[in-house]
């Protein structure tokens, strides 16, 4: 697929991985158009302060994605549609339940009916580890079995369920990327990285939930070329598809080996507050990655280490963007 001048819509823009991959896109020469969520400030997100109106290639687009009338205006005339948007946050979906259902299962049927209305080329579907609950048996390959073990990842199981009848329902071009956890700058401190991250450059305590649960952490910009071998490789589509390294840390390794970087005297705390209901953790995720390497030519390249380096450096520019003391759910 050749990227020059392609009209490309990506779902979520404003966010961590979605401000990624519209860099990314427009570095290879698309039309971007970019989705972003409608607020009264007119903030862009992730985008935010890095574009403005006019820039080349791209065109930001603010609305809802579940409100349908909005979906299909943002979907009209594109080859390419990347459907990123969602929430994400797992502790929160135990206090809005709902807004996960509306966002993360209608907001999908939006984008696949929209796409489908449309003609559109090729659909890419972001769906998440966590949807795997904690592993029966690792690496986990892609048949593993769905378990909704939290609000959120049962509403991402039916989200992809959309995108997967719409496949085999009405012939939808649509491809399912499967991202284990993905890391790197501009993410926000609901994920675990950035948790650790802000609070042990600002503070000799980093607080923290379970330090045993094991997760395979993917480096963003990895996790981005995968999404783009999603929409170029036929052989995607009507599948779903892991992207991870391949290894676990648990979540205690992961906090001394950033302590070790930015603040090795620093003390981790574990809070109550912070710890998921005990049959809603998931303890264990590693991804079997062979099907990407096989179907998609992927695999990640850059290494845990060389990614928190990358990581820590921007959010030492950026922590004043940062609120290290307040727990983000």
């Amino acid at each position: 697929m050749t990227w020059q001048g392609k009209q490309v819509l990506v779902t979520g823009a404003g966010g961590f991985i979605g401000s990624h991959l519209v860099d990314e896109l427009i570095r290879r020469g698309a039309e971007v158009t970019a989705f972003v969520h409608y607020n009264a400030r007119n903030d862009w997100g992730m985008l935010e302060g890095r574009y403005e109106a006019g820039s080349p290639n791209l065109t930001v687009l603010a609305g809802d994605i579940t409100d349908g009338f909005a979906v299909r205006e943002a979907v009209r005339g594109k080859e390419v549609v990347f459907h990123l948007a969602a929430l994400i946050g797992i502790p929160y979906s135990y206090l809005a339940p709902e807004s996960y259902v509306n966002t993360n299962v209608k907001g999908t049927l939006n984008v696949m009916e929209a796409c489908r209305r449309g003609d559109v080329d090729r659909v890419v579907h972001t769906s998440t580890s966590e949807v795997y609950g904690t592993a029966q048996y690792t690496p986990i390959d892609e048949t593993h079995p769905l378990q909704g073990q939290s609000p959120y990842s049962a509403s991402k199981i039916g989200g992809d369920k959309i995108a997967e009848s719409y496949f085999c329902s009405f012939g939808l071009p649509v491809a399912t990327l499967r991202p284990f956890n993905t890391f790197g700058p501009r993410q926000s401190t609901r994920a675990v990285i950035p948790t650790i991250i802000t609070q042990a450059l600002t503070s000799d305590t980093v607080r923290l939930g379970s330090l045993t649960p094991v997760r395979d952490l993917t480096y963003v910009g990895d996790t981005v070329r995968a999404f783009i071998r999603m929409a170029e490789c036929e052989e995607a589509i009507g599948r779903t598809i892991n992207a991870g390294r391949g290894s676990g840390v648990t979540i205690g390794e992961l906090a001394e080996i950033i302590l070790g970087k930015i603040n090795p005297d620093a003390r981790i705390v574990c809070e109550d507050l912070r710890v998921r209901p005990e049959k809603s953790e998931v303890m264990k995720l590693i991804c079997d990655n062979s099907l990407a390497r096989e179907v998609l030519g992927w695999k990640p390249s850059v290494t845990l280490e060389d990614g928190l380096d990358l990581t820590i450096a921007w959010m030492r520019e950026q922590i004043d963007a940062y609120k290290p003391g307040i727990y983000t759910v």
